[in-house]
């Protein structure tokens, strides 16, 4: 959605993308009757998150409007790697070999899918990479949030609110007028983002990021099925060979983690569902 919206700027669309996200976060806060009051252990990450999160994003934005698609969409997987490096350092979550073989064995089927042309521009790439360490960071924040019991929806919003309070302003004063189409599409763009913060923030609060980060390469599985859905795009065959690998990948994952029992005898986090 973000690249059919066409030639708006970055900040445009990062907040049209947040907007509805934090409309629907409101009203489940206010239908559950949760309280906005964050505790006060929990108000720097909340904010850490916000701002990694809101900085990754932009920086994504940023790459997928100058740099080949399939590049920029690669460099964004850089992610998993990075919340796994942070987890270690902020949450002390070490991850095994396998896990870690695993998340290298998805981000090789990933380099099958992209085949990276390595004709990006210095500055577009170095974002790109940015906008990975970014959501990572992001990721890191959420899973440290949820083991202190904070509350899925009430994180949403706040990272809604603090994206949509920094572009705003740019929007006004470098924003271009849309078209009915662009609107809609930016529009379906923030309904698709906030269907995938609220599952994210799910995902993060029962599980260490080393053992959710394989699963986020799922995303060029859905991306190739709606690139032929509207656009007739037919996978190349080392694409095909890629999905493959991811696959592969995320089943030898959820088997060891299955056998090792990651979950037996743990609890999810107070005010998760």
């Amino acid at each position: 959605m973000i690249h059919l919206a066409g030639d708006l700027p970055s900040v445009q669309k990062a907040l049209f993308r947040n907007l509805l996200a934090l409309l629907l976060s409101a009203i489940l806060l206010r239908r559950r009757r949760v309280s906005l009051r964050v505790a006060p252990g929990n108000r720097l990450y909340l904010l850490g998150r916000a701002a990694a999160g809101t900085a990754g994003l932009l920086c994504n934005f940023y790459a997928v409007d100058h740099m080949v698609l399939a590049d920029a969409n690669m460099l964004n997987k850089l992610s998993p790697f990075f919340a796994i490096l942070f987890s270690f350092f902020l949450l002390r979550e070490r991850p095994r070999p396998v896990q870690l073989a695993g998340v290298a064995v998805a981000f090789g089927g990933a380099l099958l899918i992209a085949r990276p042309t390595g004709s990006a521009p210095l500055l577009p790439a170095a974002l790109g990479v940015l906008g990975g360490m970014g959501a990572g960071l992001a990721y890191t924040f959420v899973r440290k949030l949820g083991k202190q019991g904070e509350n899925g929806d009430r994180i949403v919003f706040y990272f809604s609110l603090f994206s949509c309070a920094v572009t705003a302003p740019f929007f006004f004063l470098i924003g271009r007028p849309m078209t009915l189409r662009q609107f809609l599409i930016l529009m379906a763009a923030g309904l698709f983002a906030a269907g995938g913060q609220f599952f994210i923030t799910r995902a993060y609060f029962f599980a260490p990021a080393r053992e959710l980060s394989v699963y986020e390469y799922a995303q060029v599985l859905f991306a190739a099925a709606w690139g032929y859905a509207l656009f007739r795009q037919t996978p190349h065959p080392l694409s095909v060979v890629g999905y493959a690998v991811i696959i592969g990948a995320g089943v030898v994952i959820f088997l060891y983690s299955n056998r090792l029992g990651p979950f037996r005898g743990r609890e999810g986090p107070a005010g998760a569902e």
